[in-house]
């Protein structure tokens, strides 16, 4: 009697160890981190990301956008807990303001020190709290030697009507705004209601003449041959230029914006030192460089610049000289101006 209850007891508890056991691997399987990550179209070499998952055993979901403007509403309407996300300069201060954003805990960011400095101290995060700058870059007419026969030095050609039907516009507002407020000699951040309804009026005046307002699909348009002129941000063009060799691009003599997109933590995020272990290995020298070889944008990264080939620091389409440069201005956040700016993009828009 005593040896079958001692029997029934050891089954009893290899019964409960066994259960405890699964109890601790569904847990396990449970906690294991997913991390949320929400960039541009285009803009990662997707193999880094394997890397990380592989070395960390931490999975990442990741999602693409096509403009500031769709990233911020879906972030701020918190329909998804995003960890990571990467806006340019002026979304990066219209979330600062409006609490979007978790300061970042630098102690886990070691590899923030090779950040070039000349990106740091920036009006959108005027003390560093905030943001790893990603990438930088220029906005700027790419266009194809063979199908353009003038000189592509000034935003105006985007105008001229021997171009009629082969012009491609990005379908963004700051951008479409900018570059004409460029061409009149204004700001690209101006508030001045006269130097923006000039504005309104070329663009209305250019419709006609615009193939497409478009954002990823310039890229496959322009090496397809299916367009001459293309507004878009240089890191695509050098994408064009790999595959099309026909493809050149320009910054025009006017000006244009100067961009730094950056890698912050949504207040969403539900893992924010895991976030913050893939935005110090996102700055590792070896990751940056791969990334930013693949992707052909320009990089903030002091040490992966001295390791690249020659020949791309000295293409000005990613690497622009400093009078270029100088020429050049960053997006402010407008605050509740942007509006009007809304206002506008949605008139253009509309005309006939």
């Amino acid at each position: 009697m005593k040896r079958i209850k001692r029997i029934t007891s050891i089954v009893t508890l290899i019964v409960v160890l066994f259960t405890m056991a699964l109890s601790f691997t569904s847990c396990s399987k449970e906690e294991k981190v997913t991390l949320n990550v929400y960039n541009w179209g285009e803009y990662i070499d997707e193999s880094v990301i394997k890397e990380f998952e592989q070395r960390y055993g931490i999975k990442v979901n990741y999602e693409t956008y096509a403009t500031n403007e769709e990233m911020y509403t879906k972030v701020k309407s918190g329909g998804t807990a995003y960890d990571i996300v990467i806006p340019s300069d002026y979304m990066v201060a219209k979330m600062i303001r409006e609490g979007l954003l978790e300061k970042l805990d630098f102690s886990n960011i070691p590899n923030y020190k090779y950040i070039d400095p000349k990106f740091k101290n920036r009006d959108f995060d005027p003390n560093n709290e905030y943001t790893v700058p990603y990438m930088w870059g220029t906005v700027g007419i790419a266009y194809n030697k063979k199908m353009v026969t003038d000189p592509v030095d000034s935003w105006n050609i985007l105008w001229n009507e021997k171009y009629k039907g082969q012009i491609l516009m990005l379908d963004s507002q700051r951008e479409a705004i900018g570059l004409t407020l460029k061409k009149l000699g204004y700001s690209l951040n101006t508030t001045d209601k006269n130097a923006l309804e000039k504005a309104k009026q070329e663009l209305i005046k250019q419709k006609p003449l615009v193939l497409a307002y478009a954002v990823d699909e310039i890229k496959d348009k322009m090496i397809a041959n299916e367009a001459a002129l293309a507004v878009d941000w240089a890191g695509n063009a050098v994408c064009m230029k790999r595959q099309n060799p026909d493809i050149e691009f320009a910054i025009p003599k006017e000006g244009s914006n100067l961009f730094i997109d950056c890698m912050v933590i949504p207040k969403t995020s539900k893992h924010k030192k895991e976030a913050e272990m893939f935005i110090n290995f996102m700055c590792e020298t070896a990751i940056a460089k791969k990334n930013v070889e693949y992707i052909g944008y320009s990089t903030p990264h002091t040490e992966v610049y001295k390791l690249l080939d020659e020949k791309i620091k000295n293409d000005k389409t990613i690497y622009p000289d400093e009078e270029t440069l100088n020429r050049c201005e960053i997006y402010k956040d407008l605050s509740d101006y942007l509006s009007e700016y809304d206002r506008i993009w949605t008139e253009v828009k509309a005309s006939n």
